[in-house]
């Protein structure tokens, strides 16, 4: 599995956040976005979620490394290869988790996977029956990744998804990310937060809306001082 994002545009008004964003990335990677506040990271996402339309560009996916198609233009294959996970919380506050996850999978496949599946490694069953407004942080993302797991996607979107989060969380987090990289997913993560370069196999950065490879070599305020 290979995919390619070349040259997405978006122009809101007389800004345009995205000029010619670019990158490509193979099974099993995770890609780091890094940028400045406001400078476009969330809307490259939700285009390639399938939320926003771009002006321009493709988001091309292969299975065999030689057949691609533009995942933009076939909105129910982007559905069930791509996974999301925005920065607010797409959950319904007065449901429980169980519920919540009931309007994405069925009642076997749910049972599936709280038994041995994703949700079990994401530690859903430790709050199944809470409703939402009685959550934390990090029990509300690991719902929200819960849910965008549902079609197996191949493809994971993270926008921020350790952000104000504690460490016993995050550490949750991360290895269910590191599991599914070594299942041969393919995971974009948005961050402001260093601790998660670690999961990354390549880091980009979006500065005039244009995606740039860097090689962080641990090195934060040069890192800083080229956002």
């Amino acid at each position: 599995m290979k995919f390619e994002i070349r040259s997405i545009k978006k122009k809101y008004g007389k800004k345009e956040p995205l000029t010619d964003a670019s990158l490509s990335a193979k099974e099993g990677q995770c890609i780091g976005i890094l940028g400045k506040n406001g400078i476009g990271k969330s809307t490259l996402l939700s285009i390639l979620a399938g939320v926003q339309v771009a002006d321009g560009g493709e988001f091309l996916y292969t299975d065999d490394g030689e057949s691609f198609f533009d995942l933009l233009k076939d909105r129910k294959t982007l559905s069930e290869k791509v996974g999301y996970v925005p920065q607010g919380t797409p959950l319904f506050d007065e449901l429980s988790a169980r519920d919540n996850l009931l309007l994405w999978y069925d009642k076997q496949t749910l049972k599936n996977e709280l038994s041995g599946g994703v949700l079990d490694m994401l530690g859903i069953n430790e709050f199944l029956t809470v409703p939402v407004r009685k959550m934390s942080g990090g029990m509300k993302k690991r719902l929200s990744i819960g849910c965008s797991m549902a079609k197996k996607p191949k493809i994971l979107l993270l926008d921020e998804p350790c952000a104000a989060l504690d460490l016993v969380c995050k550490q949750s987090i991360y290895e269910y990310l590191l599991t599914f990289k070594k299942m041969g997913g393919t995971i974009i993560i948005t961050t402001h937060d260093e601790s998660d370069l670690a999961l990354c196999d390549a880091v980009y950065i979006l500065k005039d809306g244009v995606l740039t490879p860097y090689d962080y070599d641990g090195n934060i305020d040069r890192l800083i001082g080229m956002l």
